[in-house]
């Protein structure tokens, strides 16, 4: 059973708080580490799966193929998975999905952004605390792993203690309190007395947040532990900024961070948008350096990778992935979700005399003058033929378009996440047939995985 005292755990943070990068929170010495903030219907529309490449548990969304969450055998005894609710049955079918997977559960009750309160999530359930504590009461009654909640302080000590009180009742194993209140920001001083007078007169663990204006190494994370008599302490922007926070031998360097983050990224099958955001939020205003804007420019892992020296290793293990089988965003295929679409499938798709290659769409790589469809209506224009029509196929939240060009047709077997996404990529087939665009660079653009 996880206990939470004498903790320092990786706060949960949206796109922060991925596999890699609880990892490397561990690695460094974190004690806990939690999952970004997981909406319940979202994770309801998923399916466990076991991935024998990587040996990790996969969440998988059966409307587009992505990952919901993904968890390794590494931290199955210190992950919280962070769950959005409002609802108390919802709740205890995720946590039942994932009883088995992770650690602990938490509830968040403490973001304060928009869609989270209207969706009567987060700091919404600190407005309706019977909700709240029916929540917390259904999922302690049926669960076999510990369940806590992560709330704000109120305008008084006396107001936030009653309402810990309340939510402790419902047999809670811990609680981790934001010292500051719903409408405050990062700008704003957190209320360190506050989280002491609620520690001092509650009997479960209080996990100290919202110190990270104040902690710049290791030795501070300790200072605020102190100054709010927590029995923990819980690091988010700190350990956003540069992960090795959690190092009592002393932080690391930011791009042996970066590098040690990517490896890991890599190794994981991270996706490159969400490895990206992390480079970013660690590099923060080093994005407006030479090196900053060239990462910017960045759409693939490789590319990423190429910046820090790993770009080899990112290439050897994609194609060992490859070589293996890997299922990830590159294979998705409606055929392959479970259970399969009822309305419609791949092999509904007449694709007799079809010219078909696996490409895919990255924006970043163009401008609005210079988009594949753009390129191949000038080239038609040119040649004196009919402008090109589209056929685009929706299944779920996936879509494939077949071009039709001068009596011959052309599609790209990867299935894309909109319309005019799925009309690019057959232009680029198209292109690459016409001799317009060839592998070599298209594999440069990442829009080509060997």
């Amino acid at each position: 059973m996880l206990s939470y005292e004498n903790k320092v755990i990786l706060a949960p943070m949206v796109r922060i708080g991925t596999l890699p990068m609880r990892l490397l929170a561990l690695r460094f010495g974190a004690d806990i580490v939690y999952s970004e903030e997981l909406i319940d219907w979202k994770f309801l529309r998923s399916k466990r799966r076991y991935n024998e490449i990587l040996h990790t548990v996969d969440f998988v969304d059966q409307t587009d193929g992505t990952i919901v969450f993904r968890a390794s055998e590494e931290e199955k005894e210190k992950v919280v998975l962070q769950l959005g609710t409002c609802s108390p049955d919802r709740a205890l079918k995720v946590a039942k999905l994932v009883e088995k997977d992770v650690a602990a559960i938490d509830i968040n009750m403490g973001c304060p952004k928009e869609f989270s309160i209207k969706g009567g999530m987060g700091v919404a359930l600190m407005q309706n605390l019977d909700k709240a504590c029916c929540i917390l009461k259904t999922l302690v009654e049926n669960l076999s792993i510990p369940v806590t909640c992560k709330i704000r302080i109120l305008d008084t000590k006396e107001k936030t203690l009653e309402v810990v009180q309340k939510l402790a009742q419902t047999g809670i194993k811990a609680i981790a309190i934001h010292g500051r209140t719903r409408d405050e920001r990062p700008q704003h001083a957190v209320h360190h007395d506050i989280i002491k007078y609620v520690s001092q007169n509650i009997s479960i663990p209080v996990i100290a947040n919202g110190g990270s204006k104040e902690i710049e190494k290791y030795a501070d994370i300790l200072k605020f532990k102190e100054m709010t008599g927590c029995k923990s302490v819980m690091i988010a922007r700190a350990a956003e900024w540069n992960c090795s926070i959690f190092r009592k031998e002393g932080m690391l360097d930011m791009d042996q961070v970066i590098r040690e983050y990517l490896k890991l990224a890599v190794q994981f099958d991270n996706s490159p948008s969400n490895t990206k955001y992390c480079v970013q939020n660690i590099l923060r205003e080093l994005q407006d350096t030479p090196r900053g804007r060239k990462f910017l420019d960045c759409q693939t892992l490789e590319q990423i990778c190429e910046i820090w020296d790993l770009g080899d290793y990112c290439r050897n293990k994609q194609s060992e992935y490859q070589k293996l089988g890997i299922q990830g965003r590159w294979q998705v295929c409606p055929d392959e979700l479970e259970p399969p679409n009822k309305k419609a499938k791949c092999g509904d798709i007449n694709l007799n005399d079809v010219f078909q290659m696996k490409v895919c769409f990255i924006r970043a790589n163009y401008n609005d003058l210079n988009l594949p469809k753009s390129q191949l209506h000038a080239w038609v224009g040119k040649n004196g033929y009919k402008v090109p029509t589209y056929e685009t196929h929706q299944v779920e939240k996936l879509f494939r378009s077949i071009l039709t060009l001068n009596g011959k047709k052309y599609t790209s077997t990867f299935w894309e996440k909109n319309k005019k996404f799925a009309e690019q990529g057959a232009a680029l087939v198209a292109l690459y047939h016409l001799g317009l665009i060839t592998e070599e660079e298209l594999i440069k653009l990442g829009s080509i995985i060997k």
